[in-house]
């Protein structure tokens, strides 16, 4: 658990440029009241050529929010979880 309502899977640890660093999930998800939150890779760019093919969805800086399963591709999930976790390995590999 990330905080109280986020399921993460997986870590990474971040270190911005301006010196605040911290720890994040790989991906994460969170079945809120409103929409079920998606958590991906911010700045990722692969992410939104992925996400045009994803279904009905809205999104935010590192969030993808959807309504219910049936509203999205499970294939397109699965590669943007994989996308996900490839970029953050690759933009914070562990030291």
């Amino acid at each position: 658990m990330w905080g109280p309502s986020i399921i993460g899977f997986g870590s990474y640890h971040y270190k911005y440029a301006s010196g605040h660093e911290g720890d994040a999930p790989l991906v994460g998800f969170s079945p809120r009241k409103a929409k079920i939150s998606l958590y991906f890779a911010p700045g990722d760019t692969e992410r939104e050529e992925l996400l045009k093919e994803f279904g009905k969805h809205t999104t935010g800086k590192a969030c993808v929010y959807i309504n219910k399963m049936a509203d999205i591709d499970v294939e397109v999930l699965k590669k943007l979880i994989k996308q996900s976790i490839k970029f953050l390995r690759e933009t914070y590999p562990e030291e």
